[in-house]
């Protein structure tokens, strides 16, 4: 099987969609990803896949603590926004709409939830390293969830 038809079969499992962000030394940054899963509920682990040599990857290197917030099915630009590559930012966000959590990672306004994490572990996964976060603190804020389906974005249909 080639990378392309690797990509497109893994492409049939729906993810929800999250952006994780990072505060480093009041340098801001976040980054759209749908590879984060949780990992355990003893401690409380999840985790979250990231390409090296990129921005956020970067970042997490040199960070302790990062969140992920859950977008909601209303967020497709926030989506887009951090889908794109930048450089961090002195205290601004790409605009968007944020306070910052305990750990001074950064909460995304009009999501679905968060949590904030302390970075735990670092694994390799191929072309990409495997950032494990344990969960210190999150909330459930609601609304309907922003899918990814098949290269493109989705929403939960509801059946009668």
């Amino acid at each position: 099987m080639d990378d392309k038809a690797f990509r497109n079969l893994m492409g049939q499992f729906a993810t929800g969609v999250t952006v994780v962000t990072t505060n480093v030394d009041g340098d801001l940054h976040g980054m759209t990803a749908n590879a984060v899963t949780s990992v355990s509920l003893d401690p409380l682990l999840l985790l979250v896949c990231v390409v090296r040599g990129n921005n956020c990857h970067q970042q997490l290197q040199k960070s302790s603590h990062f969140a992920v917030n859950i977008l909601s099915a209303e967020q497709e630009d926030v989506s887009n926004t951090f889908a794109r590559s930048g450089d961090p930012e002195a205290g601004e966000l790409r605009g968007a709409d944020y306070q910052l959590g305990a750990e001074g990672s950064p909460i995304l306004a009009g999501t679905l939830g968060w949590v904030e994490c302390r970075k735990s572990e670092v694994l390799a996964g191929g072309d990409h390293d495997i950032f494990v976060g344990e969960a210190l603190s999150g909330e459930i804020l609601g609304g309907d969830p922003l899918l990814f389906w098949g290269g493109g974005y989705r929403r939960i249909a509801s059946v009668d």
